[in-house]
């Protein structure tokens, strides 16, 4: 069998401040800018890697959320509990630099773990947490 990760979803609650980090802080690819009924949906991907993308979503789209689901997850979301999402990249210390001047939340300064990986960990404009880990 041949799966791959296609997309992700990650819930923002604004559309611009989301675009800005993941595209200029980040530096993802925007593939896809879709507006509906007052609501956006932002597909955007790593550059070089068109098959992988994160959807960044409003989380009240779904028809079948009710008002008191609604304003659980706006209370995850806002202590930043509901989504998150890991990422790699071949140098940490040069891409947590970007972020840091991005002025982000930042959770987690570079760090070696005693389980052998090393990252960081930060939230995006939505709160949800991004771990950023050191690959070779």
């Amino acid at each position: 069998m041949d799966i791959t990760i296609l997309q992700s979803f990650l819930p923002h609650t604004d559309a611009e401040a989301s675009l800005t980090f993941y595209r200029d802080v980040l530096g993802f690819e925007v593939r896809l800018d879709v507006g509906y009924e007052g609501m956006r949906w932002i597909t955007v991907g790593p550059a070089g890697q068109p098959g992988t993308s994160i959807v960044l979503y409003p989380p009240a789209a779904d028809p079948g959320i009710t008002g008191e689901e609604q304003k659980v997850i706006a209370e995850m979301m806002a202590k930043g509990t509901f989504a998150s999402i890991n990422l790699a990249t071949q140098d940490l210390d040069a891409a947590f630099e970007r972020i840091q001047a991005g002025d982000t939340e930042i959770v987690q300064e570079p760090t070696d773990q005693p389980y052998g990986v090393r990252d960081a960990a930060f939230r995006d404009p939505a709160g949800n947490l991004v771990r950023l880990q050191q690959v070779t």
